[in-house]
């Protein structure tokens, strides 16, 4: 493999569907929220994403299948209250590199567009260090007029001693030379487990914004068959690393927004 492609699965026909990113991130948060909703509606897989830039790795899982490292494409049609369309980005992995995280989202952003996306919703976490009793969900956005959106649905803007890493900040970034438009919600998290506490706090300001109704019981069950994927998938990373002496803070890209 030489450089990011699609491997579309199935063709579907949508009307300028809101697509929101959830790629792995701090506390795992977004991620959470997307692949709740995803199966909470039942979405269906249209395409999955291969990179040179993903870790050099697989995953094993319980039976030990193989499971490749790769971001997956979920498509849902007429839903909430407005009847629209979606497009939801889920993964194990981003890119390792800045030069693999610009053409990753490069291509993510070539394959949304020619549905006719111009909304974007990227979901992360931001991180505390320390505890949290109440998450507090923080957000950004892409002009002054989604900004004050968000204030109205109580989302703290993030403030401006601080960026976006990694796909939740450049898709909005990248996206805007194409006229499209969005926010990054962050849910707050002490960032060092599988947070569902900030995904339930995350996903009702996401639910409002969307028009969309979505049963959260299951949120924390779903938490809980996450963290053992993500504790494998760690420490295969953390071995890899070794091998490759990389230096702490070197993989950072992988775990922002």
């Amino acid at each position: 493999m030489k450089e990011t492609f699609i491997k579309e699965i199935k063709d579907v026909d949508l009307k300028e569907p809101i697509f929101i990113e959830a790629l792995p991130g701090i506390g795992h948060v977004g991620k959470l929220v997307a692949e709740h909703i995803i199966h909470e509606l039942d979405a269906e897989k249209i395409a999955e994403l291969y990179s040179p830039s993903f870790p050099p790795q697989v995953l094993v899982n319980e039976e030990g299948v193989i499971e490749t490292m790769n971001n997956e494409f979920y498509a849902m049609k007429s839903q909430g209250k407005d009847k629209r369309d979606f497009i939801v980005l889920v993964g194990n992995t981003q890119g390792l590199s800045p030069e693999g995280q610009y053409e990753i989202c490069d291509v993510i952003l070539d394959f949304v567009e020619k549905y006719g996306v111009k909304e974007i919703f990227t979901l992360g976490g931001l991180a505390t260090g320390q505890p949290v009793e109440k998450p507090t969900v923080f957000g950004a956005a892409t002009s002054p007029e989604l900004a004050e959106i968000l204030k109205e649905h109580d989302v703290n803007l993030r403030s401006s001693n601080g960026g976006i890493i990694g796909a939740s900040g450049l898709l909005l970034g990248l996206g805007t030379l194409r006229d499209m438009n969005g926010v990054c919600l962050m849910g707050e998290t002490p960032g060092y487990f599988i947070d569902a506490d900030a995904a339930k706090a995350l996903l009702k300001v996401l639910l409002e914004l969307i028009n969309l109704e979505v049963d959260t019981e299951k949120l924390e069950e779903r938490a809980k068959e996450t963290r053992k994927m993500i504790s494998k998938a760690q420490q295969m990373e953390k071995e890899m690393m070794d091998r490759m002496h990389l230096k702490p803070g070197e993989e950072d890209l992988r775990y922002i927004g």
